[in-house]
């Protein structure tokens, strides 16, 4: 089997060490690299080539934010956790829309950080219910302004099928549990997950989420 290559990336020596200490104890992560500052990310991955890079929000020269967004946009692009002591505000938003695949709380228990990378490297993006209920309350807040109509408009994009998928990744289900709502298989589902991300020229799961709940597509699904 080959390892997920994981790059860390936060200020804090004790807590680079720490993640050090917990990733190194799964046989199927390998660690390529360290950074101290959002600054040296771009150079770092460019020479270790890592499937999923933990990255810090704050830092005091380049912030985990800017560097998600300066990531994203490369063609090669890993997938990115981010790490924050925030359940969810402006910022953890800021870097699931630059295209971060979840993120995790330092706080969260070894065992479930080690989990979000894996999930993330196999394509799964990691939100909590916790998140999941803030980013509905977020675009409920939102329903009158610009974003709402915005992303109404995106929407219409997809046939019905497609929003059906939409909304259950909305809802933070995985390939298999969408599957068993819609009555078609895995492979079903990754074709419908693949068409949104090209129709809506998006980069991962969780901005498939975000859109479907700036939409109001899942509180259209409640009534």
């Amino acid at each position: 089997m080959t390892a997920i290559r994981l790059l860390l990336v936060d200020d804090d020596p004790l807590v680079r060490a720490g993640l050090s200490l917990m990733m190194g104890g799964a046989e199927d992560i390998e660690i390529v690299g360290e950074a101290a500052d959002g600054s040296e990310v771009e150079a770092l991955v460019e020479r270790t080539r890592p499937d999923v890079v933990l990255m810090d929000v704050r830092m005091p020269g380049v912030d985990g934010l800017t560097a998600t967004e300066r990531l994203r946009g490369r063609p090669d692009a890993p997938q990115i956790v981010v790490l924050t002591t925030f359940h969810a505000d402006e910022q953890v938003l800021r870097a699931l829309r630059a295209g971060a695949a979840g993120f995790v709380l330092k706080d969260t228990p070894p065992a479930e950080i080690v989990e979000a990378v894996r999930r993330v490297a196999a394509g799964d993006p990691v939100l909590s219910p916790t998140v999941t209920r803030q980013l509905i309350r977020h675009a409920a807040g939102d329903a009158a302004d610009d974003r709402r109509t915005r992303a109404r408009e995106r929407v219409t994009a997809l046939n019905e099928r497609e929003r059906e998928v939409a909304v259950r990744v909305g809802r933070g289900l995985a390939n298999a549990q969408i599957a068993a709502e819609l009555f078609m298989s895995v492979a079903t589902v990754k074709t419908h997950v693949s068409r949104i991300l090209a129709k809506l020229d998006l980069g991962n799961r969780v901005q498939i989420a975000l859109l479907a709940h700036d939409a109001g597509l899942l509180e259209d699904d409640r009534t």
